[in-house]
């Protein structure tokens, strides 16, 4: 199979013009357009450990929600783990492709996963965009039945595999409507409130943001790598459509670099 119709297929799903500006989605190291793809393995961070797995695996992809090369790199010495990934992929053969905000953005993406793993109904987006296809940011829906606050959290520990789930004061709330973002969402919290939301999910947001709102709606961080951890189902469930003959193999690594006590 040529490497071409791999990416297509992904940027059919989730078109890179969606990305932010801030972003480097799509093909970071290797592979031309006419190579042959040999497998490939997906994963949410690219780490040594998950290039050398690839190369186990016979894999001559790596599809990555986060980029690898985020920002630019002056050199290439193998100071960093950034560095030392380009050297292993490329001496190994290693392409490396990565599907970020784009994801993100895209309608049945990131968001509308983890909607879907909640149980969300009625979705649409939070902070919608102006683009040929239906795209955004977050997205807000409703539970097909109410929730006490408490419940609603412990739910989604259980659900997400979450060890510790941050959140402002608990009143005695009941949850039906709710707005969430992976990864670092904290900016999508105004149009949560606007929207009407009875609580607000995201992986990651700043302290200061929690200040003033215990009156309005449930706050909760369900950490970033816990929040998008279902990306790889994404990716493997438009490749297996695609491509069925594929080896693809979904790492056996967990990438969150965040432990707990």
């Amino acid at each position: 199979m040529k490497a071409k119709l791999l990416f297509d297929a992904l940027e059919q799903y989730a078109p890179l013009p969606l990305q932010d500006g801030f972003d480097n989605a799509g093909l970071q190291i290797g592979l031309t357009a006419e190579q042959e793809v040999t497998g490939a393995l997906l994963c949410l961070d690219v780490t040594e450990a998950i290039v050398d797995e690839a190369d186990r695996e016979r894999c001559n992809i790596i599809v990555a929600h986060h980029p690898l090369l985020f920002h630019g790199l002056k050199s290439i010495t193998g100071k960093s783990y950034v560095e030392r990934c380009v050297v292993k992929a490329i001496q190994r053969g290693i392409a490396i492709y990565a599907a970020h905000t784009n994801l993100d953005n895209a309608q049945g993406g990131v968001n509308y996963r983890i909607a879907d793993k909640i149980g969300l109904k009625n979705l649409s987006f939070l902070e919608a965009k102006t683009t040929a296809v239906p795209a955004g940011a977050g997205v807000i829906g409703e539970l097909s039945i109410t929730e006490d606050e408490r419940e609603f959290l412990l739910r989604l520990k259980s659900l997400f595999g979450i060890q510790c789930i941050r959140h402002n004061a608990l009143c005695g709330r009941k949850v039906r409507r709710v707005a969430l973002c992976g990864g670092a969402g904290g900016f999508l919290l105004p149009n949560a409130i606007a929207q009407g939301a009875d609580a607000f999910l995201t992986g990651e947001m700043r302290y200061h943001d929690y200040f003033g709102h215990d009156n309005e709606l449930l706050i909760a961080e369900m950490g970033h790598y816990e929040s998008e951890q279902y990306t790889i189902d994404i990716f493997a469930e438009i490749l297996q459509a695609n491509f069925p003959e594929l080896k693809i193999v979904k790492t056996s690594l967990n990438t969150n670099p965040i432990n707990y006590l």
